[in-house]
């Protein structure tokens, strides 16, 4: 059974659920005073580009020092980038874009080939190697840190002149915010650096901590005038649309709604109709609308209500952009949501799907042919199409761990979508009524600035392993000296927010330390042994693991289908259930999980012992992969393992990564990493990859 959150979670979600024909459907109206506001909606007039004054200090500060930049999304911190590549570019030097998914790294490489020629832009993203001496790179954050353990290694120079890091507020990702820490702490400071976000609430402080660190100016450029101006609006049951502020207060009609016992217990666990909301939309002219939905359950049921089709015509360049993108992933023709794209002008987009779905969501919706797409949270965050409104129906958010009210930097990475640059005059936020949704907390998020940015920094093998390549101890100390959460400790003294991060982070490193050493991967002088050595290469979540595998020939050695087989609970870090019935398993792969499980134990214990976490590994992911690497068909495999197209290609996407750290010991492990590589060969086909 598939399960969006863990089971504690959604128990505060379980609720009488009605029909949507209990209630009056919505009759499309406005409050009067609205009037004036509609007018605005429009495309603004055709204009010559001008930058604005922020974009031109940016520009010119990055030509001499670092440079951080906090703007509301869509106020043109690309055409920061893409200059100041430009700019550096023109005189010879070498550039290096950094984002934290794959997707915007993608979308980026497309784009900046068209500017500056396909020759001169590569990508470097894990999945995707090409014209990797080229002197414009695209790529992933991860990688990027992964060539500075390199060059550091080899005692060379990094041969960028400008290095910028998209997303910046990343850098207090509770996961992956140490990736961009190591980034920043380990950049030679000749490389200038340029950081581009939309919320980061103590620039100040991130700039003070850079230029302790790199001995350069780094001037921080805010601009807080968003590009289109946001209008919030509340959509009563009824249908009738308000302001959803009067003088900043909320608006009267709302606060008697909300006074009204009797009309809320009515409607109390009443789904909202989303054919309804999207008929009430389209007559204002709010069309396109981005719907933020709680999970991706309800963004595929949202698609059930929109079935009377869409008022637009079937048009000639419609066609031709969906034809263009189902070309490149066939598989989708049959995808069973691309009648409600056809037929109704939306569509869902979200974790559970294939990245070529959504990728194919995302090509119509920014070529305007959608009218609305019914999203979760992570849209806000990692793809860059704007809409005209945002549509709200909870106003807390799951965490990963539990329901908790919308912070102020997932509010803003939300409400930046709404209204188009160069399309819209003015942009919404509509606010929709229901159990979770707290009107007074959306209010004040409407008035809150971007929170703090607070040090992620932690050791794990993988960075310990790569520092000692180059690194005694004692400058492994220094490095910690020099971390963000010292820093912020220094300068807010204890603090609730960073914990004993920055005082436990050397005592912790000791304690890792002192475990390499015992397993022999480190030398009584602190230098990494031969296994060290090869193992550094294993830029994984559990290194130590694969290592000791490596170390005991306990993968296979002939089978390549095997061998992705039992690399895929080492990448798998959910606890989702499966229909999978282990019993049913191969005799061959039954052999080959044993080996690896009975290999593996005695490490996994003395891990624990001395207090590391070490991951369940779920042996029914071994048979999926199994599967899919002799040739199965993708269906038939999903829907026997009982689980959603989004997740299985994720499993086949981090395996393959995983494989491909694996063909990085040619010179130790020729064997191994040839089979690797034909491993990878073996999952990677369509539909997880398309063109």
């Amino acid at each position: 059974m598939q399960h969006n959150y863990p089971r504690s979670a959604p128990k505060r979600r379980q609720q009488k659920v009605h029909r949507h024909h209990d209630l009056p459907r919505m009759r499309a109206e406005s409050e009067p005073i609205l009037k004036g506001v509609f007018a605005r909606i429009g495309k603004p007039a055709d204009a010559p580009f001008v930058p604005d004054p922020f974009q031109i200090e940016a520009l010119r500060t990055i030509q001499e020092a670092d440079c951080l930049v906090v703007a509301p999304t869509g106020s043109g911190k690309t055409w920061i980038a893409q200059e100041a590549i430009r700019s550096f570019f023109g005189r010879g030097g070498r550039c290096w874009y950094a984002s934290p998914l794959k997707a915007l790294s993608n979308a980026k490489w497309v784009e900046f080939r068209h500017v500056f020629g396909d020759g001169e832009v590569g990508i470097l993203t894990g999945d995707t190697k090409e014209n990797a001496d080229a002197p414009i790179i695209v790529g992933t954050t991860e990688i990027l840190r992964n060539q500075l353990y390199d060059v550091m290694h080899r005692g060379e120079n990094m041969e960028c002149d400008l290095v910028i890091l998209d997303e910046a507020h990343f850098l207090g990702d509770p996961d992956r915010g140490v990736v961009w820490e190591e980034i920043l702490i380990y950049l030679p400071v000749r490389i200038n650096v340029l950081l581009l976000s939309a919320t980061i609430g103590n620039a100040a402080e991130i700039a003070g901590w850079l230029r302790s660190i790199r001995g350069k100016t780094c001037a921080v450029i805010r601009e807080e005038k968003r590009p289109v101006p946001l209008y919030p609006l509340f959509l009563h049951p009824s249908g009738r649309i308000m302001p959803c502020l009067e003088k900043n207060r909320i608006y009267g009609r709302i606060t008697q709604f909300q006074e009204d016992k009797t009309q809320n217990r009515q409607r109390r666990g009443v789904p909202p109709h989303f054919g309804d909301i999207v008929r009430v939309l389209e007559r204002f002219r709010l069309l396109p609308a981005i719907f933020f939905l709680k999970s991706r359950s309800e963004c595929d049921t949202a698609l059930k209500t929109c079935l009377g089709g869409s008022g637009r015509d079937e048009d000639d360049a419609f066609g031709y952009d969906l034809e263009e993108v189902l070309s490149r992933s066939p598989y989708l023709e049959n995808h069973r949501q691309l009648h409600h794209l056809r037929e109704a002008r939306v569509a869902a987009h979200h974790g559970g799907q294939l990245p070529a779905w959504k990728f194919l969501v995302e090509t119509m919706m920014k070529k305007g042919h959608l009218d609305a797409i019914f999203a979760t949270s992570t849209v806000a965050a990692g793809v860059n199409f704007p809409a005209r409104t945002i549509v709200l129906f909870n106003s807390d958010q799951f965490n990963g761990h539990e329901f908790s009210p919308l912070r102020g930097t997932e509010f803003h990475q939300m409400t930046g979508r709404a209204g188009r640059r160069g399309q819209d005059r003015i942009g919404f936020l509509m606010i929709v009524p229901g159990r979770f949704m707290d009107i007074a907390h959306i209010r004040k998020l409407l008035f809150l600035a971007p929170e703090d940015i607070f040090s992620r920094i932690r050791n794990d093998f993988s960075m310990i392993l790569n520092l000692l390549l180059s690194q005694t101890p004692d400058d492994i100390r220094d490095i910690f000296a020099k971390s963000l959460a010292s820093y912020q400790r220094k300068q807010r003294g204890t603090s609730l927010a960073l914990g004993k991060k920055g005082s436990d982070l050397w005592d912790n490193f000791l304690i890792h330390l002192d475990f390499l050493r015992a397993e022999g991967f480190v030398d009584e002088s602190d230098r990494l042994t031969d296994t060290g050595l090869w193992a550094s290469k294993l830029r994984l979540d559990q290194p130590l693991l694969i290592a000791e595998c490596l170390r005991r020939e306990a993968f296979p050695r002939r089978d390549e289908r095997l061998l992705a087989a039992v690399v895929a609970p080492f990448v798998y870090d959910g606890d989702q259930e499966s229909r999978v019935d282990l019993k049913k398993m191969p005799r061959k792969l039954g052999l080959a999980c044993r080996r690896v499980v009975s290999t593996l134990s005695p490490l996994s214990k003395r891990m624990e012992e001395a207090g590391f976490s070490v991951s369940d590994r779920y042996l029914w992911t071994s048979m999926v992969m199994y599967e899919w690497a002799k040739g199965g068909d993708w269906d038939e495999i999903v829907q026997r393992a009982g689980i959603v197209d989004g997740d299985m290609a994720m499993l086949v996407l981090r395996t393959a990564d995983n494989l491909r750290q694996l063909t990085s010991l040619k010179e130790t492990h020729p064997d191994i990493a040839e089979l690797a590589m034909k491993a990878r060969e073996t999952i990677l086909r369509e539909p997880v990859i398309f063109e």
